[in-house]
């Protein structure tokens, strides 16, 4: 076995381990990255870019069709398939994989192992670091509901990759995934069902936001199954079903599962280092990023925010720790965005959280198309565009914030501003918005936390 030294061997090349690889190339610092798939990650190819890609002629086709003088546009679903593969790269990452050698790092395909302190083993070839950058990301759930396996069941690889749009579709979850594929399945003309366990959509949302959520989806045909769980799957000929507590039976060509992540650190040796490891699999990390043995940790492996935007933020922590220049990570205004039509945006705290630690909060809601001009200028007949505002009532600073509207993940970064900088309300409210716009509806929601 060839021992190859390096200063920093990262081990999972999605978005967070792209940062923190590009970032200590262009310090000078050698660098080999280790993919056991393709570089880009679950992000690139089997999930944000092709989900995004595919929302985006249904959102256009909603948009059109809601504004006057437009001619709304017929959906051509395999031109929107060939848009998702050219945004995919057709799952072929040779580009990349040139890039960072041209960058000068070194580029191994495999399983990677750390066989010890500063020792990483990938089939055969054995890396010496000063620093292991694990960045493995996330695999998805699959719940333990008998019959299952025998059923055509899609994760997110599948969900985002299919080929032919399905007739009947069982979407299993209520979270941010389960309502973007309902959305674009449904606009590619599946026939949709949505079931939660739980009453709402969106549970660490505000209960609002859930409820303008469900409004919109049922809007679009999607059939809703909330506050009734899965207890058995099974198949008959072609078709997959799935018994619900209830005793409904849903019967679907695909049942997709949107039930959650879990950490990718199986099979990587963190047992054996002086590194904790929590009851789901997520590697601890300091705010710092650093897990300890010479190891750190980037993106969902961590479990922290699993987004990959947090992804790419941890691997700027780590990287500035590395070479010198120690930050500390924060994560209280960190936006999360459900995207679809139309968007849904928050940051910070709900209501509930905020009381939980201990607040005491003032909030308010305001109704967009009540206030603004906006929403009248984008749409004939506007309708579910709500902005709130959670504020700690000691301090007169905004803890939380969330919108459902056009364009919400853009504009949800004004109060994830807020919200980090500490800026008071009185100061908020001294910004003066261009008009007409959605941003303007923090005007009247900051109002309404004075009143």
């Amino acid at each position: 076995m060839t021992d190859d030294a390096y200063d920093a061997v990262v081990i999972g090349m999605g978005p967070g381990g792209e940062v923190a690889a590009t970032r200590l190339l262009q310090a000078g610092k050698r660098v080999a990255v280790v993919e056991r798939e393709l570089i880009g990650g679950e992000c690139g190819y089997w999930a944000c870019i092709p989900s995004k890609t595919l929302l985006r002629p249904v959102e256009l086709a909603l948009q059109a069709a809601a504004a006057p003088g437009v001619t709304t546009p017929p959906l051509d679903w395999e031109a929107a398939r060939q848009w998702r593969d050219a945004m995919v790269r057709h799952l072929d990452d040779a580009k990349q994989v040139a890039g960072y050698e041209d960058q000068g790092a070194t580029v191994v395909r495999g399983e990677a192992r750390i066989a010890g302190p500063g020792v990483v083993e990938v089939d055969g070839r054995r890396l010496v670091t000063q620093h292991v950058i694990v960045a493995t990301g996330s695999r998805s759930v699959v719940p333990e509901i008998e019959g299952l396996d025998e059923c055509t069941v899609w994760t997110n690889r599948e969900a985002t990759g299919f080929e032919q749009v399905p007739g009947r579709v069982v979407v299993i979850g209520a979270s941010a995934v389960a309502v973007e594929v309902a959305q674009y399945l449904a606009g590619y003309g599946a026939q949709v069902t949505l079931v939660g366990r739980g009453p709402r959509l969106l549970r660490r949302e505000e209960p609002r936001v859930g409820e303008l959520a469900a409004e919109h989806l049922r809007a679009r045909g999607i059939d809703l199954r909330l506050g009734a769980g899965p207890v058995r799957a099974f198949k008959d000929g072609a078709d997959s079903s799935l018994v619900l507590d209830d005793g409904s039976v849903l019967t679907a060509d695909v049942l997709v599962l949107a039930t959650g992540r879990r950490p990718r650190t199986e099979g990587l040796g963190l047992e054996e280092l002086e590194v904790t490891l929590d009851g789901h699999g997520a590697l601890a990390v300091d705010e710092h990023c650093h897990a300890g043995a010479g190891v750190w940790g980037v993106g969902d492996v961590t479990g922290t925010a699993m987004f990959t935007h947090v992804a790419k933020y941890q691997a700027r922590i780590a990287t500035a720790a590395i070479l010198g220049r120690p930050r500390t990570a924060r994560y209280d205004s960190v936006p999360r965005v459900v995207f679809g039509h139309p968007e849904i945006a928050a940051v910070g705290m709900t209501e509930e959280q905020a009381v939980a630690g201990g607040r005491r909060v003032r909030t308010s809601q305001v109704d967009l198309t009540a206030a603004l001009a906006r929403p009248w200028t984008y749409e004939e007949e506007p309708t579910g565009a709500w902005l709130g505002l959670v504020a700690d009532a000691d301090t007169d600073l905004l803890v939380g914030a969330w919108a459902v509207a056009p364009q919400a993940s853009e504009w949800i970064h004004q109060a994830a501003l807020a919200i980090g900088a500490a800026i008071p309300i009185d100061r908020l409210l001294d910004h003066v918005p261009q008009f007409p716009t959605y941003s303007e509806g923090f005007v009247p929601a900051l109002e309404g936390l004075l009143d």
